[in-house]
């Protein structure tokens, strides 16, 4: 059993996603969730409310820390400790980024690297189930 609560939220929030979605399809999925909650965090606390942007961020990195959690280092190897890495270099720039005067062009980078990392992982799973990959549509919004 888990001590930490937050953690026990960021598993289940991985495990529940990839129970009922093939796998490549659920990290795409919470990629996006995360992208969503960093984006409306930023949202709130531009607008002043700060509890409710505190909530977003603390969902966002939930997310994160369940897919870190989740990899496979024995099947992985280098590729999963580079995404164990960068999920975590995410969740210390976001929590750095909160709340502070830079905190727009801050969340903007993280947010575009989480775009880049969906699309990978959206090709990857294209890929896989045999289809043929094609361009990413760039007009499509978060």
């Amino acid at each position: 059993m888990m001590h930490n609560p937050m953690a026990y939220m960021a598993n289940q929030a991985y495990r529940g996603t990839a129970t009922t979605v093939p796998p490549l399809k659920a990290v795409s999925l919470l990629l996006g969730g995360t992208i969503i909650s960093l984006q409306r965090s930023l949202a709130a606390q531009e607008a002043g409310r700060f509890e409710e942007g505190h909530e977003h961020l603390m969902k966002a990195t939930a997310i994160l820390r369940g897919l870190s959690h989740n990899l496979d280092f024995a099947r992985g190897g280098d590729v999963a400790e580079r995404l164990f890495q960068t999920y975590n270099a995410l969740i210390l720039a976001s929590l750095k980024a909160y709340g502070r005067p830079h905190a727009r062009p801050s969340f903007g980078r993280i947010i575009a690297g989480l775009t880049e990392l969906r699309e990978a992982w959206e090709f990857v799973d294209r890929t896989v189930r045999g289809g043929k990959p094609g361009p990413v549509d760039s007009a499509r919004k978060s």
